[in-house]
């Protein structure tokens, strides 16, 4: 039997945001690179999902504070990225998500940006999350790889408590082992069951944390069958790092997708989406 999709619908923006709707993509690079590379890559994302009717929101970092060595890239500093993002969302017209680390971060970080990301490895940060919540911003919670699927419901509770019900939830995988993550796709309705849209980020999935050494691994060559078994299940949005040219992306280079590749996954996506949802109940 085809899962219900969430019936909770988040509004973002002129954006709904699950409740059997289309699925959103999220995408964009893993961290802001520069003014020119983040205006290039929306620019692209928003022509092709306009062409394509998907609904979509630019993702990128303006800090990767979680990087695996010292001396990787972390992005450009703080002020200078969210002026950067803010240029993204004035010029090219298109919707925001980008990661919040601290509590303190959270007030300035919600002046820019549409929707605040909790990394997975801070989920149960308590005073972040409440700080997130409090913003009155959507708040998207990646589940860390380290907790059940059952076990978002106190992450979601947390922002829940300061009265902002604007909440997504992000399947990302599970540790399995040294160096590797692996997809239960159970998590997926498991989620929905809480009520909030739930998401899938399909190229942290094949992420291999410190594979290799200094820096992530991961297999690229996986990210198109688990972005459609996902659809398949039923998700309210697929979140994807994508980049112009992966090999030379300066965060999460080995699990970037192509941007050159999108669109004919799309098509595959946009097919299996109508096929689930038209399946869904009282649809």
């Amino acid at each position: 039997m085809v899962r219900e999709v969430s019936p909770a619908a988040v509004r973002i923006g002129p954006l709904l945001f699950g409740g059997g709707r289309p699925f959103v993509l999220i995408a964009g690079p893993c961290v802001v690179e520069s003014r020119d590379s983040a205006l290039r890559h929306a620019q692209a994302l928003r022509t092709l999902t306009e062409r394509l009717g998907v609904p979509f929101i630019y993702k990128s970092s303006y800090d990767k504070a979680n990087r695996t060595a010292l001396g990787s890239f972390r992005g450009l500093g703080m002020d200078t990225a969210l002026n950067v993002l803010a240029e993204v969302k004035r010029e090219i017209g298109v919707l925001l998500l980008t990661d919040v680390h601290t509590a303190t971060e959270v007030s300035a970080v919600a002046e820019v940006v549409d929707v605040l990301q909790i990394p997975a490895f801070l989920c149960r940060q308590t005073d972040l999350l409440l700080a997130a919540g409090q913003s009155g911003r959507v708040v998207n919670i990646k589940k860390g790889q380290f907790l059940a699927p059952w076990d978002m419901q106190h992450a979601a509770a947390k922002v829940a408590s300061t009265g902002n019900q604007l909440i997504l939830l992000t399947e990302r995988g599970a540790t399995f082992g040294y160096n590797n993550l692996v997809s239960d796709f159970r998590a997926l309705p498991l989620m929905a069951r809480l009520g909030h849209p739930v998401v899938f980020d399909a190229t942290h999935s094949v992420q291999l944390p410190g594979g290799l050494g200094g820096q992530s691994g991961g297999q690229r060559e996986f990210i198109v069958p688990l972005a459609r078994a996902a659809v398949a299940v039923g998700i309210d949005g697929l979140f994807m790092e994508v980049h112009e040219e992966p090999e030379r992306a300066l965060s999460d280079s080995a699990t970037a997708f192509p941007l050159a590749r999108l669109e004919s996954l799309l098509h595959v996506l946009l097919a299996l989406d109508a096929v689930v949802k038209e399946q869904r109940p009282n649809a």
